[in-house]
Formats: C-alpha cells, sequence, structure tokens
C-alpha cells in the first residue's frame, strides 16, 4: 500500500507540475504577445496620449487661471475689510488720546511751529530792543548830565 500512495502522489505531482509549466508557458507567451503589441501599436498609442495631454493641459491652465483670479479677489476683499478695520482702531485709539489730553502728531507741528515763530520774535525784538533801549539810555546819560551841569552852574 505504500507503493501505492507513492505512484499517487508522483502523478499528482506530475500533473501539478505540468499545469505550472503551462501557466508559465501561458504567461511568457501573453509577455511576447504585450511586447509586440506595444512595438507596434506603441507610436499610435504615444501619438494619442500625446494629444490627450494637450486637451488636458489646456483645461487644467484655465483651471489654475480661474482659480489665481478667484484668490486675488478673495485677497484684494480682504485688503479692504483690513484696512477699514484699522482705520476704525485707529480713529478710536485716537479718541481715547484725545480724552486723555494727549496732542496728537498734527498739533505737536503746530506747537513746533509757533513756538519757533516766538523764538524768531524774541530775537528780532532783542536785537531791535537792544539797539533801541541802548539809544534812550544814552540819552538819559546825558540828560542827568546835562542837569548836573545846570545844578553846577546854579551853585
Amino acid at each position: 500500500m505504500a507503493a501505492k500512495k507513492k505512484t499517487r502522489a508522483s502523478a499528482g505531482g506530475g500533473d501539478a507540475a505540468q499545469a505550472m509549466r503551462d501557466s508559465a508557458q501561458k504567461i511568457w507567451l501573453a509577455g511576447l504577445g504585450a511586447f509586440e503589441r506595444a512595438k507596434s501599436e506603441g507610436p499610435k498609442m504615444f501619438e494619442t496620449l500625446v494629444s490627450q495631454g494637450r486637451g488636458l493641459s489646456t483645461k487644467a491652465r484655465d483651471a489654475a487661471d480661474q482659480a489665481l483670479r478667484a484668490v486675488r479677489e478673495q485677497a484684494g476683499d480682504a485688503q479692504g475689510k483690513w484696512d477699514k478695520l484699522e482705520q476704525v482702531f485707529e480713529d478710536r485709539v485716537a479718541k481715547s488720546l484725545n480724552r486723555l489730553g494727549v496732542l496728537t502728531k498734527g498739533e505737536m507741528n503746530d506747537l513746533s511751529r509757533q513756538v519757533e515763530e516766538l523764538n524768531a520774535n524774541v530775537r528780532q525784538m532783542m536785537r531791535g530792543g537792544a539797539a533801541g533801549k541802548a539809544k534812550p539810555a544814552r540819552k538819559a546819560k546825558s540828560r542827568a548830565k546835562a542837569k548836573k551841569k545846570k545844578a553846577a552852574a546854579k551853585a
């Protein structure tokens, strides 16, 4: 009985080996067929793929341009909103500083200009005033001398 089992196993193994050989042969032949078909239809297939790629390329560019336009529009809207928010914030800060008595830049510039004008006027007055005061002082001294001479002459 042991001998019969051996023959069945070797007979079954032979069928499996033959089936594997047949399968490998079919795979090999399918590969050769695919190679031959790719070789003969390859240039046609390549041209087909290139033409399909051209069509998709223009569609992709159009979609990208449209998306870019949409992003730019939204960015412009966002910038406008940001500017408006910034202006509201600046106005509120300015009002708060005004309530506290803090001078604005414009008010500081006005005050600086006024101080410069006052300094210029004072300098001008001192130049003109020193010459004007010097003359009356001389006149007063000469008057005092004249009075002394008169008083000395009377005495």
